[in-house]
């Protein structure tokens, strides 16, 4: 017998340390050219757990992993409040249409399994 009450499906996620997901859902925000073949996407996270005493390590970049594989960026930054690291901003930069195609398919995956929505803002 099949239970179909069970815990949300976890099939796409991001990681800042190889292996361990990260439970912070980031502000997505998408730029694009006129043309739509160069653009960039800006992950803002707030408190993310990457960033607590927990985690040890240095942060070499975000892995966005799915059921296709993993994409990754390594222009990660931390933002500090007084003196404080409360933000990763990581950066993701496609150049061509297959890898802005490719990135959708990961943010699609990624807002379902967490249970988010999309919303364009003019």
């Amino acid at each position: 017998m099949r239970n179909f009450f069970m815990k949300k499906d976890k099939s796409a996620k991001i990681q800042f340390y190889n292996g361990i997901d990260e439970p912070v859902v980031p502000v997505i925000r998408l730029t694009r050219s006129k043309d739509g073949t160069t653009g960039q996407a800006i992950f803002l996270f707030e408190k993310p757990q990457a960033l607590s005493s927990i985690t040890s390590g240095e942060i070499t970049g975000m892995r966005m992993i799915d059921s296709e594989g993993e994409i990754l960026t390594r222009d990660v930054k931390a933002r500090f409040v007084d003196g404080e690291p409360i933000f990763l901003e990581a950066i993701y930069i496609w150049k061509k249409t297959l890898d802005f195609e490719r990135f959708m398919r990961f943010a699609n995956s990624y807002a379902k399994s967490n249970g988010l929505g999309y919303s364009e803002n003019n």
